[in-house]
């Protein structure tokens, strides 16, 4: 082909997507699936390379013709939700009265990232000899804390905001020593140490992991003759090359549903309205106003974080889940799904032997209450809202999740068996039950920002949008549509992704040069990522409040 393209690909937890979208315009040119590689030898890179190939070759696009490759991730979430972290060490340093404030600031104390699963920094502390950082003394910490394990360390002292030396210093010396360092002054310019210092741990934690994924994505993407600019999904719905993100991975947080905000508003042309990103096993919900996405502080264990993401709400119903049964009647839809049960749906399995309804667990900690349809004694056939959805006829035809298996049928004549019920009454039931989080969550939103549910409208992306936006406009009264492209609009968003960079600073009464200092900051910043300056637009916000 001869236009050049963008490249944008979203790693999904079960698909990696990859589409081409014409330079300058929101066309989608070519597009491709492959599944997510969590397990593979090079990890989610190796997912993204085999998008890329798969790609290129559907598109028959050259390496020449890439203006960009951006891409959206949940690694550093699932990360943090799994617990799979690297031991980090905090190395403090400071003097006084002022030290003994530090030392207690910077004990980051445990953070809990999931059930059973916390992270707790370890710490040290250098005392500063007449304001000069003791170069032995840090190497000698640096030393004990990977004896114990540490990756990573944290390089943290009261006023780094104003004065980096000694942070810089640090993580210097930490680099010789063979570990990774974050200073707590490059993750944030706020004041404010103890919360500093837990988001430049949380980022620690997962830098080995996000490193190793960052350098193998590189590799490959070169390997192929590929010399475009690299960049990375941020979660406030920016994007960042790819040198920020090695240095600052706790900014992709929630990159994946970030991405599909951005195509909703570049690519679909919408300013205001809820979205509902339809995957597998959950759905992404979040708010658009005025062209703007609705941000929020970041929390991990209930704690706060120095760093903005999109209000994105997370529902555990989706396109796959799995009905829950109790005292025959249908009780709840989800959390688990076919993906993970490992089962395939019946709106698109030709099974032709008798199918019969058997309460099984997804995992081993689940209750048996989730069904699925056997024709011996192991499920392997899923009854989801996505067959729930065919059967009853609404969706449309043309889209991404319509289905044309005969099992459908078979499949709720044994669920009505099963709850002795209609099969309509059935399918309608697994719709009902599944619609009501979702729905309550859009209204928790409505309330919150003062939307006016009168004029609210609804938007779905997602393989599973046109499983759920059907029932959810219909229980709230508002219309309800499915945008172009919705089961890759992740990947086509990273694809149209601006490049982003935020800047904070805390000041007393700031004078018009203080502002004029930010803004400029601000604009180098995402020129260094890569922006061509002409390109450059800076938005100044004041909260008097803060």
């Amino acid at each position: 082909m001869s236009t050049r393209v963008r490249i944008g690909i979203d790693v999904g937890g079960t698909f990696t997507h990859a589409v081409a979208v014409a330079e300058g315009s929101s066309e989608c040119v070519a597009r491709v699936r492959v599944p997510t590689t969590h397990g593979g030898e090079s990890g989610v890179a190796g997912g993204i390379i085999d998008a890329l190939e798969s790609l290129l070759a559907a598109g028959e696009i050259s390496p020449q013709e890439i203006s960009r490759v951006a891409h959206s991730t949940t690694q550093a979430t699932n990360a943090l939700l799994e617990g799979d972290v690297a031991i980090v060490g905090v190395i403090a340093a400071g003097s006084g009265l002022e030290g003994m404030q530090v030392k207690t600031q910077t004990a980051v104390t445990p953070v809990e990232l999931a059930p059973g699963r916390s992270f707790a920094p370890l710490h040290q502390f250098v005392e500063l000899e007449e304001h000069s950082l003791p170069e032995i003394e840090v190497r000698k910490a640096c030393q004990e804390l990977m004896t114990q394990g540490a990756k990573a360390i944290v390089a943290a002292t009261a006023f780094s905001v104003d004065d980096p030396s000694v942070e810089r210093t640090i993580c210097s010396i930490a680099n010789d020593e063979g570990l990774l360092a974050t200073a707590t002054c490059d993750l944030t310019s706020l004041y404010g140490l103890a919360v500093r210092t837990r988001t430049a741990a949380i980022n620690a934690a997962i830098l080995p992991k996000m490193m190793e994924t960052a350098e193998r994505t590189e590799e490959a993407v070169r390997a192929l003759g590929i010399e475009a600019p690299l960049v990375v999904m941020r979660s406030d719905g920016g994007a960042m090359d790819i040198k920020a993100m090695k240095a600052r991975p706790v900014l992709t947080m929630l990159s994946g549903p970030a991405a599909g905000v951005a195509a909703l508003l570049m690519a679909a042309g919408v300013d205001d309205g809820v979205f509902l990103e339809v995957g597998g096993t959950s759905t992404d919900i979040s708010c658009v106003r005025d062209g703007r996405p609705e941000v929020k502080p970041a929390r991990v264990g209930g704690h706060r974080l120095y760093l903005n993401t999109l209000d994105v709400r997370t529902v555990g119903v989706a396109g796959g889940s799995l009905p829950r049964v109790r005292q025959g009647a249908i009780v709840g839809v989800g959390p688990r799904s076919a993906h993970i049960a490992n089962l395939s749906y019946a709106s698109f399995t030709d099974e032709e032997r008798p199918l019969r309804v058997l309460p099984f667990k997804p995992l081993a900690a689940d209750p048996k209450e989730y069904v699925a349809l056997a024709a011996d004694e192991e499920a392997t056939v899923a009854i989801t809202p996505t067959c729930a959805a065919n059967y009853l006829g609404t969706v449309a035809e043309g889209d991404y999740a319509k289905g044309h298996s005969p099992s459908v049928e078979r499949a709720f004549a044994a669920l009505a068996n099963y709850l002795d019920c209609d099969a309509k009454e059935a399918a309608r039931h697994i719709v009902d039950v599944g619609v009501t989080p979702m729905a309550k969550v859009i209204e928790e939103l409505v309330e919150e920002y003062g939307l006016s549910l009168e004029r609210l409208r609804l938007f779905g992306g997602g393989g599973g949008a046109g499983v759920w936006l059907p029932a959810v406009g219909e229980r709230l009264g508002r219309p309800a549509s499915v945008v172009e492209h919705a089961h890759v609009i992740s990947a086509i968003g990273a694809a149209l992704a601006l490049l982003q960079e935020t800047v904070e600073r805390t000041l007393i009464d700031p004078s018009t040069q203080d502002i004029a200092a930010i803004r400029q900051e601000a604009r180098q910043a995402v020129i260094k990522s890569g922006a061509a300056p002409q390109t450059v637009e800076v938005r100044v916000d004041v909260d008097s409040q803060r």
